[in-house]
């Protein structure tokens, strides 16, 4: 053996140390000692040695490696296990017939004729996760203040369904009328949690799979920022999160775990149900996900308890004095304990015990049946208290549950721990029987063997029922429940807007800073100011938000611990815990999170906040666009900022910053109201009519989405007889034309109406065109509009039909009609239909790339002359000018070479 000298520097778990070793033979003693362990008494003994000498090391406050994984045992030994305050019996009949409705209702869903689907298995693995939850931890809102936030799983909705109904807040009409919302109005249940299908009762939509532990995460930090800034006291809120452990899988599930232990997030705790099967077939068939997420969770920050084993095995577990039962289910894989979960106890004892007399002996006085139901700890009430209140009562640091499970339970042998059972979603009749006397209900069997099987309710004077009751009571009310008890806001006045309305002189700002000088001036309201949530992943600077930092600060629930580098700047960097900026790093999906955490405020905790959350628009509804639409079904409500918009003005960036499409993204978000403003005064009233349509008296369950830009350009003052319903509705004449003979007209948004305004004057001095140019807001309203429209004409033709605003707004103008923009066609082309007159688009179609932005605009064929030509084009066509005209005009202005393109303004990042 090397002596310690010998050795090269220790490094173990990421502790390095290069101390020298003073005291050699002493050493050598503590060696020889560990040596002498393993040699006469074993590994597994020294192992236990070397366990309790760490755990007196942190006793001493010895700084050693953290164990990366445990055994595979509970965390929490029986010894500590609290005292369980439930009637188990009680509950393990509620449990019972809860199981029964879930799988009957799912199975009855397939009726013929129906055939509308669902999921059974997942709830069966997590009912008594679940159950163990609603008797004794989820808190109710009935005290007044938001109470728990509970993020269930998606799959396990019948479940969740079938409580309801035993508590009289579902009927069977109800539940007979799952997944048919509309055929069974208003009876129908959504297939999984939609608060927009059913704005009563969920909260939270989880079913696309990730998203869910994100939005818990953050929404457990905006209790904590909502609380640090005086809004609303969320001191008594935790936050639940139900997952599956197929589901972490997903770069969300995993993504942002360390925000929640830098923020010591013990308001938060995810419950993982680990019944080992993703959709499919196992999640880790030859490894072990309960203990590589344990590592995964323990690395983060978080506090870990591993819920495994039930009761049964805990007489086996206190004889393994040598460790051999611990050994062997530390390497038993993943896909074994599935095949047991499916074998006989025969099986079992042969092939898990079998393999050694030790461990064979252990189990020698147990029946095979006694042996099939040693059974998994995500089933125990006892076992799952343990865990929750361990959980609950845990500071400094977000917990974690790994709870063992399996899919199936209790469904019986077609079912438990197939492969195949996710996608099961009907029992046979035999299934129905042996399901029924598995849960001792009292069910006769000729009514499982003529029709669709019955719901089983105990009798709303039951014990089981007053029992449910009683226990919501205490716990503050009903889950899941949403209620909106927040009042409508102040709005600003028209003072706020007045800065932005007057322009910028002779001053070039791109929209993005009149958007910032909106804002500024909406924060200093008394009466809203301080609802304002900023956020944006790491791009303050970018946006010329970093003005904000002295006076609304970021927030950092530890303050700022050191001295900032630029603290001698007036734009100093600041951090503070009751800050007003969220900076939450280089994470779109985090800031997205926390624009869905602060855009519900309003109905999760009463209090309404205004998110305001801006990035680079090619990462908004490309790069989250799921979370948008989860934003959508949480009824959440904010503005949402894509700057740097455009696929040309972006400058030097390149490919995958050049954004030519996030408007058409936004189109497919009923919840969304997406603008394209040109200037400050059309931003200031899009922003006031938002914040009326959002948190007014009549307030509507909808966002908004505005591109800006970062070009610099010069804001004209709003004119006197400005089309506001224009502005809002989508499009308004911004310049008529006033020379020039041969009519025609030129939309644009965004930041192509400077390029059409310059198109306007070359017609009108070159062409003999008098043009007028219309600044078209917003595409996607418009056509939003119109297909409504069409929508009631088709189904009342015995009304006078309607006529689109888009057609009604142009009816008078004369000439053919030109669309431009810095977006793909498709943009424009949305509202192409209902143009009266001919239309023809231009736009940035294809990959962006790195060039001056005359250069781009010349290649996509979208700046001014290239809109010259196409207004002549289609004149041309119209015979109101000479097709020689068309070759003259694209030599003239040279649009064959790119070269020859002004390159037009350069730099300008916010």
């Amino acid at each position: 053996m090397a002596s310690g000298s010998d050795r090269n520097p220790i490094i173990i778990g990421g502790l390095p140390s290069q101390v020298p070793d003073f005291d050699p033979e002493e050493t050598q003693e503590w060696l020889d000692s560990l040596d002498a362990a393993v040699d006469e008494r074993g590994r597994e003994r020294a192992r236990y040695l070397m366990l309790r000498l760490i755990e007196r090391a942190r006793e001493k406050r010895v700084a050693v490696p953290e164990m990366r994984s445990t055994d595979y045992v509970n965390t929490i030994p029986t010894r500590a296990e609290p005292f369980f305050p439930g009637n188990e019996e009680i509950e393990r009949k509620i449990l019972n017939a809860t199981r029964w409705n879930a799988a009957v209702m799912v199975s009855r869903a397939q009726r013929p004729g129906i055939g509308v689907g669902g999921h059974i298995a997942t709830f069966a693995s997590s009912a008594s996760l679940y159950d163990v939850g609603f008797n004794h931890f989820f808190r109710g809102k009935d005290e007044g203040d938001g109470g728990d936030q509970v993020f269930f799983q998606g799959h396990a909705s019948p479940g969740i369904y079938a409580r309801a109904y035993m508590l009289d807040r579902l009927s069977e009409q109800n539940l007979d009328a799952f997944r048919q919302e509309k055929s069974k109005a208003p009876y129908g249940l959504s297939s999984y949690p939609h608060p927009r299908l059913m704005p009563d009762f969920w909260e939270f939509p989880t079913v696309s799979m990730g998203l869910g532990p994100i939005g818990a995460i953050y929404q457990a930090r905006m209790n904590r920022y909502m609380h640090a800034r005086g809004i609303a006291d969320t001191s008594k809120s935790h936050v639940w999160a139900f997952l599956g452990d197929g589901e972490m899988d997903e770069p969300e599930s995993l993504g942002q775990l360390t925000i929640a232990a830098r923020e010591g997030l013990d308001n938060l705790t995810f419950v993982v149900n680990c019944n080992l099967q993703r959709l499919d077939g196992p999640v880790r068939g030859n490894g072990k996900v309960i203990q590589e997420l344990e590592s995964v969770f323990r690395g983060a920050g978080w506090n870990v308890i591993k819920l495994i084993w039930d009761r049964t095995w805990d007489p086996l577990l206190a004889q393994d004095r040598d460790g051999l039962l611990v050994n062997k289910m530390n390497t038993t894989p993943d896909g074994q304990f599935q095949t047991y979960a499916t074998e006989s106890g025969a099986y079992i004892r042969d092939h898990f015990f079998g393999d050694d007399q030790r461990l064979r002996a252990m189990v020698e006085g147990m029946t095979d049946d006694q042996v099939l139901h040693l059974g998994r700890g995500g089933h125990d009430h006892r076992k799952i208290y343990a865990a929750f209140k361990a959980a609950v009562e845990h500071t400094g640091q977000p917990t974690v549950i790994l709870a063992k499970t399996v899919k199936g339970w209790t469904l019986g042998p077609n079912f438990e721990g197939r492969n195949a059972t996710h996608q099961m979603k009907k029992l046979t009749v035999d299934d129905l029987k042996r399901f029924r006397d598995r849960l001792h209900l009292p069910i006769a069997d000729k009514e499982l063997e003529s029709g669709a099987p019955p719901y089983y309710h105990p009798g709303r004077d039951s014990e089981e029922i007053q029992y449910m009751h009683d226990r919501r009571k205490g716990l503050g009310g009903y889950v899941p429940t949403r209620v909106v008890r927040a009042q409508p806001l102040p709005l600003p006045d028209e003072k706020t807007y007045a800065s932005v309305k007057k322009g910028s002189g002779q001053q070039s700002i791109a929209t993005t800073m009149a958007f910032v000088r909106l804002l500024k001036d909406l924060m200093r309201d008394k009466e809203i100011g301080k609802r304002f949530v900023l956020i944006a992943p790491d791009e303050y600077r970018t946006f010329g938000m970093d003005s904000f930092f002295p006076s609304a600060k970021i927030y950092n629930p530890l303050g700022q611990q050191y001295e900032s580098v630029d603290r001698e700047l007036l734009l100093a960097y600041k951090e503070s815990p009751t800050g007003q900026m969220l900076h939450d790093g280089i994470s779109e999906a985090g800031c997205t999170a926390s624009l869905i955490a602060a855009g519900s405020a309003y109905a999760t905790h009463g209090e309404p906040l205004i998110p305001v959350y801006v990035f680079y628009s090619m990462f908004g509804f490309q790069r989250t666009g799921d979370q948008f639409w989860q934003m959508a079904d949480q009824l959440a409500r904010g503005f949402v900022l894509g700057a740097t918009a455009g696929r040309t003005t972006l400058t030097g960036e390149g490919l995958q910053h050049a954004d030519g499409h996030s408007q058409l993204l936004a189109s497919t978000n009923p919840g969304c109201v997406a603008y394209d403003p040109a200037f400050g005064f059309e931003i200031a009233h899009i922003v006031k009519d938002g914040l009326r349509r959002m948190y007014g008296p009549d307030s509507e369950d909808v966002f908004y989405y505005l591109t800006v830009y970062n070009e610099p350009i010069q804001h004209p003052a709003e004119p006197e007889n400005v089309d506001v319903e224009g502005i809002l509705k989508g499009v308004h004449r911004f310049s008529e034309g006033t020379s020039g003979s041969i009519p025609a007209q030129i939309l644009a948004s965004g930041v192509a109406v400077p390029w059409a305004v310059e198109a306007q004057r070359i017609l009108a001095e070159e062409w003999n065109v008098r043009a007028d140019v219309w600044s078209a807001t917003s595409w996607n309203e418009l056509r939003r509009e119109a297909v409504e429209v069409e929508r009631h004409n088709l189904l009342h033709p015995e009304e006078e039909q309607r006529v689109p605003y888009v057609t009604r707004k142009f009816s008078g103008a004369q000439g053919p009609f030109v669309a431009v923009s810095d977006w793909m066609r498709s943009v424009p082309d949305q509202i192409a239909r209902w143009v009266p007159g001919p239309y023809q688009s231009l736009g940035a179609d294809g990959f962006g790339f790195a060039d001056t932005r005359g250069a781009a605009r010349r290649f996509f064929h979208i700046d001014a002359q290239s809109v010259v030509l196409a207004v002549l084009t289609e004149l041309a066509k119209q015979g109101k000018v000479d097709r020689s005209a068309l070759k003259q005009a694209i030599d003239r202005y040279q649009l064959l070479d790119v070269a020859s393109a002004d390159p037009g303004a350069a730099g300008g990042d916010a």
